[in-house]
């Protein structure tokens, strides 16, 4: 159970409803605090819809974050919204496998931003090797995206945990399909 309300439209100012355009709810949460809410969705909207990163690899760098953070809410819905955007049940698998040291059937740039989103996720930094391999084939503006693709979702994975955001119904069947260990 989430440690703030979820609120609803009619808890929120006319001026702050749109917040709650998706009724998830992380951003029925969120709205507990509409200005941080608004600062929030503006950062992952360039994320989803300003970044000119190929969309495949936003969200398996993403997904690569929320599995190795172990968050049920963020694996589930970035599984969703990966499959809206090319990412398919055997990347999936092969992301599962690449962060176990097991070989996959991913392209050298699937496999580099997975390393990446782990390096990031579990050292803090993009490594420099994996840095300038990355900076060589997406140059500097998809390196910059990229990385604040990972930071960002490291935050949000930490928001969700620590406010217990509650997974939706809709989501479970992905938890389902690809659980996360332990």
């Amino acid at each position: 159970m989430a440690r703030v309300p979820y609120l609803e439209l009619s808890d929120l100012s006319a001026e702050n409803q749109d917040l709650l355009k998706r009724r998830i709810s992380l951003f029925q949460a969120l709205v507990n605090s509409p200005d941080a809410a608004r600062a929030f969705g503006a950062v992952g909207n360039f994320i989803r819809f300003g970044s000119k990163l190929d969309p495949r690899l936003r969200e398996l760098a993403i997904l690569q974050v929320g599995w190795l953070a172990r968050s049920p809410y963020e694996w589930s819905h970035h599984v969703k919204i990966g499959h809206d955007f090319g990412v398919s049940d055997a990347d999936i698998q092969a992301l599962i496998d690449d962060t176990a040291g097991k070989p996959t059937g991913l392209d050298d740039l699937a496999k580099t931003v997975l390393r990446a989103a782990r390096e990031m996720t579990l050292e803090g930094a993009i490594a420099q090797p994996t840095f300038a391999a990355l900076q060589q084939t997406l140059g500097n503006t998809l390196i910059v995206d990229l990385t604040v693709t990972i930071a960002f979702y490291n935050a949000v994975v930490r928001v969700l945990a620590t406010l217990q955001i509650d997974v939706e119904d809709d989501y479970m069947p992905y938890l389902r399909q690809f659980p996360l260990p332990g």
